[in-house]
């Protein structure tokens, strides 16, 4: 999946007054509408090309227990979901459902726009993958149920590797930097061994907290920028030792063209989302005519010794605060997400939102791969001034200053924790 984090960005002037419709009342929990006799929910054009037919069992599994009632559903692209959003949460017309990128929740839950939900009450909630359940988690309450999540892995080319005389992906970070030694050497100082954009903030905080690092702490209730710590820097310069060392592209630029760049032919590995490297062999971006069938996704071994951890995508559902059928909103949510909506969502090639079901994953070798990485990962701080930060650009000015040798490590990341303490903790 292709998400930008965009928590809060387009909604910080989003004046709906959420604060006085009932915040206290817990869907999920409470039996506020659980009388309903519509139910309307809205989710992204996904779920309705690709698993249409989960939602109507989530749909006949309520119209079952609650006769006659009346559901409704509307569906949206990413690009045009929250504005329209946005629009109806000034009214009194919410929808009472509705799927949410996980690093869009944030930037609502501080404004109050979702209703709080009781997690135990929902299938799979004591094992819901760290990254999507960190983003459906504010100020200790539960605003959101995890969806289904989307990972991101190494990929590199087997044809290059093998010229190199690797014959099978690395399974250790002293493995991989030896590989990628040795492709080096093998293609020439014109050739990324490694492609791995500078403002790419997804790689480096992987860095950052598989040292031990972190963007920032809470302590007491308030958030302070961590990039300065001893082990930032040590995640930070590792970055930067990859970038100096196999990163020979443009170092100022983002990982937003990353599958195009791959597909010209001029690196052989590649750290990202799942999803690009069956995108750089698609015959549209393969500019090699070489890429086909010969891109191999693994799971990123990091400096600690450990799987590195990565930024875990997805999507969540959340209840408007404003929504008139609560109790049944949450009954629905959870027949959509619930085990038997798990297993169908697997089957339509979704890692789901679950620790538990990641080990049947683990066994096809279709699905081994991100299935694995997704078990370790981290998420943005959940700060109340955080998509202020992200609006800002502060993590990507801080790697390119680094990446282009403007600022050392340390100063670089000293000005990036002063921007972010800014306006960290500001709502």
């Amino acid at each position: 999946m292709k998400r930008k984090l965009i928590a809060a960005i387009g909604i910080a002037g989003m004046m709906f007054s959420v604060a006085a419709c009932g915040n206290d009342d817990k869907s999920g929990g409470s039996d506020k509408g659980a009388d309903a006799k519509e139910l309307t929910v809205w989710l992204t054009v996904d779920a309705q090309n690709n698993w249409p037919d989960l939602v109507k069992q989530a749909d006949a599994a309520i119209e079952a227990k609650h006769s006659g009632i009346k559901i409704k559903h509307e569906y949206y692209g990413w690009p045009d979901k929250n504005t329209k959003l946005d629009a109806v949460l000034a009214t009194d017309k919410a929808p009472d459902v509705v799927e949410m990128g996980n690093s869009e929740m944030l930037g609502y839950m501080v404004k109050g726009a979702f209703a709080p939900l009781d997690a135990s009450k929902f299938e799979n909630s004591a094992t819901w993958l760290d990254g999507l359940k960190e983003s459906v988690t504010y100020d200790g309450k539960t605003y959101g149920v995890p969806y289904y999540a989307g990972g991101r892995v190494g990929n590199w080319r087997k044809d290059v590797a093998a010229s190199a005389g690797v014959k099978s992906t690395p399974k250790t970070y002293k493995e991989l930097l030896s590989d990628l030694d040795k492709i080096q050497k093998k293609e020439g100082a014109k050739f990324s061994a490694w492609y791995q954009p500078t403002r790419d903030w997804y790689a480096a905080m992987s860095f950052v907290y598989d040292a031990g690092g972190s963007i920032a702490k809470e302590e007491g209730g308030t958030w302070k920028a961590n990039l300065s710590s001893p082990e930032s820097i040590k995640g930070l310069t590792e970055f930067k030792n990859i970038v100096d060392k196999y990163m020979h592209g443009d170092k100022t630029k983002d990982e937003s063209d990353r599958y195009i760049v791959y597909g010209q032919g001029k690196s052989g590995m590649i750290f990202g989302a799942a999803w690009e490297g069956a995108t750089a062999e698609d015959p549209k971006s393969d500019k090699t005519g070489k890429l086909k069938g010969n891109l191999e996704n693994f799971v990123m071994p990091g400096p600690s010794g450990k799987n590195i951890p990565v930024f875990l995508g997805g999507s969540d559902l959340a209840v408007p605060v404003k929504s008139k059928a609560q109790a049944v909103a949450a009954e629905w949510i959870n027949a959509f997400t619930g085990a038997k909506g798990q297993k169908g969502l697997m089957a339509k090639g979704n890692l789901p939102n679950n620790k538990a079901d990641l080990v049947s994953l683990q066994s096809d070798p279709k699905t081994a791969v991100p299935a694995t990485a997704a078990e370790s990962s981290w998420f943005v701080p959940m700060a109340p001034g955080w998509g202020q930060v992200e609006k800002a650009q502060t993590l990507q000015t801080m790697l390119q200053a680094i990446g282009t040798g403007k600022k050392s490590v340390a100063d670089a990341a000293k000005e990036a924790d002063a921007a972010i303490d800014k306006v960290i903790n500001t709502k």
